[in-house]
């Protein structure tokens, strides 16, 4: 019997080992062209030392400027304080002066009436003392004017129609008036009367030029020399017909009135006041006049 025939042989596999088995190493992934270019490195720059400010002079020019700067500072400052200090003491002053003067015509009113009053018990008449003021208002124009009264005009500052002014009654200005009469209206104002024309319609006369007297140190600027620093002290000076009355009356530019509420009339120019007209003295009867002009 034959014999089987021999299985083929083969050769046993091989051992499996590591480096057999590994796997290729993959090469690495391109890197991308942005990466490859490195960007530019900056050089460092040195720190620079800080300087304080206490470190640091100034000029010595603005030194010396600042330096004046604040002594003018300080001179202004102490100016305006000194003149804070004569202000206060300055109105603390005219309170007082006011106060004095309306004390004073208080009492020579009271002073007057208690006068009339023991004369009409005596059974007697009290006979007041001549008026020392009168206020003067030019009420006929330029024409027909014979030449000796229109230079009394001119002397009196009545240049224009309705113009007033205060005159201080003497002989001589007595004079004056009787040669302007049928131009002017004239009387003897009261403290009312005098105090609302000048707070209404006063002006002075300062480097030649009307200025309204709307503070007293324009008074004070031109009249102070003569004790005369506000307009209680202008209108007390005024009124008493005192020491200054030139210089104050003066200074007080000619009053410009309006027409009489009413009108004159047509006639009433060109007659007396005694006989129903204008012009001539009236007496006490101005101060209607004044308000019917003010």
């Amino acid at each position: 019997m034959a014999s089987p025939a021999p299985a083929p042989t083969t050769a046993p596999a091989a051992a499996k080992t590591p480096e057999a088995k590994a796997p290729e190493a993959k090469a690495p992934a391109p890197a991308p062209a942005k990466a490859l270019a490195k960007a530019p490195v900056k050089p460092k720059t040195p720190k620079q030392p800080v300087i304080k400010a206490d470190a640091i002079f100034p000029p010595e020019t603005l030194l010396k400027k600042q330096k004046a700067l604040e002594k003018n500072i300080k001179a202004l400052n102490k100016a305006k304080a000194q003149r804070k200090i004569a202000s206060k003491a300055k109105r603390q002053t005219i309170f007082k002066r006011n106060a004095a003067y309306q004390k004073e015509y208080f009492d020579s009113e009271r002073a007057l009436i208690k006068a009339k009053r023991d004369a009409k018990k005596a059974g007697s008449y009290y006979v007041e003392a001549q008026p020392k003021l009168v206020f003067v208002i030019r009420i006929r124009g330029i024409n027909k004017i014979p030449p000796k009264p229109r230079k009394v005009l001119q002397l009196l500052r009545l240049l224009q129609i309705n113009a007033g002014v205060f005159v201080r009654v003497t002989k001589a200005t007595s004079e004056l008036l009787k040669l302007i009469e049928p131009y002017v209206a004239y009387g003897y104002p009261s403290y009312s009367t005098i105090r609302q024309l000048v707070y209404k319609r006063g002006y002075g006369k300062v480097n030649k030029q009307r200025i309204p007297l709307t503070e007293n140190s324009i008074i004070e600027a031109n009249l102070g020399k003569y004790g005369i620093i506000s307009i209680d002290d202008l209108i007390h000076e005024i009124v008493t017909v005192g020491p200054n009355f030139k210089q104050a009356n003066n200074f007080l530019w000619p009053f410009k009135l309006s027409n009489p509420s009413g009108g004159w009339g047509v006639r009433r120019k060109f007659q007396h006041f005694i006989q129903g007209g204008s012009f001539g003295n009236r007496e006490d009867n101005i101060n209607s006049l004044i308000k019917a002009m003010n």
